[in-house]
């Protein structure tokens, strides 16, 4: 009883974030068996103006897409304080990236977001910034710049 009320809900927030990440379409997840704790799960997403029939026939970015609503919709099961997501937009063109984003500030109401990126759309959402650069061989040095410092400088010089 409690796996399928997990896989309903599951599917039900899928259903419902797979729109907003791709400004469209459809996804669900279904079960390939009768009994639900021997049945396997197979997801189908069909983005807007597609009409698929296998996740393998989907791009890369619509994969990380496809990956990043599920992954949100097991998330809303039981929030934790923070998540890190790890170059999860790198497929992703500039349109997917902001809907990403879109939903990353969204969600950061209740979870704070640690992400690695090298998307200046995604970074641009970001409170702070940590970098990490590496001037001679095999010396690394970090980088931090705190946003709201930042602006605060640039709105001083152009006064």
């Amino acid at each position: 009883e409690q796996l399928q009320e997990t896989y309903d809900t599951v599917n039900g927030q899928f259903g419902l974030l797979f729109p907003q990440l791709f400004g469209g379409g459809q996804a669900r997840l279904v079960l390939t068996g009768e009994e639900i704790l021997d049945a396997g799960i197979q997801i189908v997403a069909q983005p807007p103006g597609k009409k698929n029939t296998s996740i393998h026939l989907l791009s890369g970015g619509e994969k990380a897409l496809t990956a990043i609503a599920l992954v949100f919709s097991m998330f809303q099961l039981n929030p934790a304080p923070f998540c890190m997501l790890d170059e999860v937009d790198a497929p992703l063109d500039d349109a997917n990236t902001e809907r990403y984003c879109q939903m990353v500030r969204r969600m950061s109401s209740q979870t704070q977001f640690i992400f690695i990126s090298h998307s200046k759309v995604t970074m641009e959402i970001a409170q702070q910034l940590v970098g990490v650069t590496m001037q001679e061989q095999g010396v690394s040095r970090v980088v931090e710049v705190d946003i709201e410092e930042a602006l605060r400088l640039a709105e001083a010089v152009e006064a």
